[in-house]
């Protein structure tokens, strides 16, 4: 397990006093991130359905899952192995039966089928087919939405996570180096998008990497204008930019990192907007420490680039921690015009203040963690455009700051 049983039993204890404030008795669990926060059940078996049960009066939880995954279950929690309970084959991906009938089974078995129950609404892996089967099947329980109670748990971070993000924060800047140091005229896409990968997974001399959970972004020339942009086989082209979006991961906890490359020589125009991105990642930066509502940082952002006639309708930024594909974020705050949320000590959050127009774009983004008296980024690389000498390898110095 990546943490201490009595972590995983505080984490326990936090969730039912919020299942309590919201009148839920049962909560059943099926998103990846907020299942391995409170069992550490960690394994690539999301893509069918599995759940994690919390009764708000019982002192452990219940995992239910594919009969073929129950022994990584074993291996992974710190369940007994008799609240570790498995469907057989023949519910997978079936027209005739539901892993939901199963688990409302179960529920009723164990004398939960009347009580009020929350089900995670609005994610992934949670499907309108699986809620009306259990609607179906526990007609006598009365259900709650109770979409992202855990992930709020999950955003003041313990000492043992910070320490797996700062890990993360390394393997991020070894990447974020190895795709800058293969980006020059002639090379393709791909191959960037290839060493970017090897160093994800390989991490540093004293830890591995993990996979992240989404792919790194490489929009190339115009599409940098498309921020979720992936990769193509094409040949990367003298004067056009580059933008590099991704996260170093470890133990499911992820560090965003986003940069832009300049192949060759840079234009008057992305240079300016580079530093106005720059100036503006300061300005929030001056200002932002515990008590600061989130709001409070896009309205700085919004002041500073607002000098220079410039305006952004995405948001800045959100919460950041451990997740699962498709996506890094917690789900929960967002750095945006009217987000009340406070800045508290052992919050994480990607800042992502990217300006992005019809034909062209620019990403320079900080991962920070909040501290007792401001915030501290997780990564260390150079903040401005990065130019690269179009057929060699570039200048190292302009990246991780020594």
């Amino acid at each position: 397990m990546a943490f201490d049983i009595k972590e995983y039993q505080e984490r326990l204890q936090k969730t039912k006093q919020s299942m309590e404030k919201k009148g839920i008795e049962v909560l059943l669990i099926t998103d990846p991130a907020n299942m391995n926060y409170l069992s550490g059940y960690d394994a690539w078996s999301f893509y069918v359905h599995q759940m994690l049960i919390i009764i708000v009066d019982e002192p452990q939880p219940i995992w239910i899952g594919r009969l073929m995954d129950a022994n990584g279950a074993k291996a992974t929690t710190w369940i007994y192995d008799e609240n570790i309970m498995a469907y057989p084959d023949y519910y997978v991906h079936s027209e005739e039966f539901h892993p939901m009938q199963f688990m409302a089974e179960i529920l009723k078995e164990i004398g939960q089928g009347n009580r009020v129950i929350g089900v995670e609404m609005d994610q992934y892996y949670f499907t309108a087919q699986a809620y009306m089967s259990l609607v179906q099947n526990l007609p006598n329980a009365t259900f709650k939405n109770a979409t992202s109670l855990v992930n709020w748990v999950r955003m003041i971070k313990s000492d043992q996570e910070l320490e797996y993000m700062h890990h993360a924060a390394r393997i991020a800047e070894k990447a974020m180096e190895a795709g800058v140091n293969s980006i020059y005229a002639g090379t393709r896409e791909c191959d960037t998008a290839a060493a970017i990968y090897y160093e994800l997974i390989k991490g540093t001399e004293e830890y591995g990497g993990d996979y992240p959970s989404i792919v790194p972004m490489l929009p190339t020339g115009d599409h940098t204008s498309c921020p979720h942009l992936t990769w193509t086989e094409k040949p990367f082209v003298e004067g056009n930019n580059v933008i590099i979006e991704l996260a170093g991961c470890y133990k499911r906890y992820h560090i965003p990192l986003a940069r832009t490359v300049a192949i060759g020589h840079s234009s008057e125009r992305s240079e300016r907007l580079a530093q106005v991105v720059a100036e503006g990642i300061d300005e929030v930066f001056a200002i932002a420490k515990p008590g600061v509502r989130l709001e409070e940082l896009e309205e700085k952002w919004r002041t500073t680039i607002r000098k220079y006639g410039l305006e952004k309708e995405s948001r800045l930024g959100y919460s950041i921690g451990m997740n699962y594909p498709p996506d890094w974020g917690e789900h929960t705050a967002s750095i945006r015009k009217g987000e009340k949320t406070e800045l508290q000590p052992n919050m994480a959050f990607h800042f992502i203040p990217a300006i992005w127009f019809d034909h062209d774009g620019i990403e320079i983004s900080e991962s920070f963690q909040v501290t007792e008296t401001g915030i501290q980024p997780f990564t260390n690389y150079a903040r401005e455009l990065l130019v690269t000498n179009p057929y060699h390898l570039p200048d190292q110095s302009k990246g991780i700051i020594s």
